[in-house]
């Protein structure tokens, strides 16, 4: 039988891994703890442990992207995030532009996403369950 367990890694794809790393930084306030040069010398993937359950993201070079067509496209991961609004406000200012716009899921729930600069898609919401789940002993 298969388990789903929760989130493992999410990873994203960038032209300019290096970019991404700094503005993914910026984002999470924290430094990627994991980098892996491709055969030019430059940043092929870095990842990053983000969050209450140290959740990883990482960036892997558009080089190894597949091929699906155009524009965004695929599942959107949300982060758990404690202001949505403010998030959503400091996302755009760091130049992401809103895939949907903030949107009440009902009693507490509440998504938005957006694409950022490298043609990801992001979720952020509000979620009252991922907060019974941490406060559980």
């Amino acid at each position: 039988m298969t388990t789903f367990r929760g989130f493992a890694t999410l990873n994203v794809w960038a032209d300019e891994v290096a970019v991404a790393a700094r503005w993914y930084a910026e984002v999470f306030g924290v430094e990627p703890y994991f980098e892996r040069s491709g055969s030019d010398g430059r940043p092929a993937y870095v990842e990053f442990r983000v969050g209450d359950t140290e959740a990883e993201f990482g960036i892997i070079s558009s080089a190894y992207r597949p091929q699906a067509g155009d524009g965004p496209a695929g599942a959107i991961l949300h982060w758990a995030v404690d202001d949505l609004e403010a998030t959503v406000a400091r996302l755009r200012d760091l130049g992401a532009v809103e895939y949907l716009p903030v949107e009440p899921r009902g009693e507490g729930f509440v998504t938005a996403s957006v694409v950022d600069p490298f043609g990801n898609l992001l979720g952020v919401m509000s979620n009252p369950h991922f907060l019974e789940v941490l406060e559980r002993p």
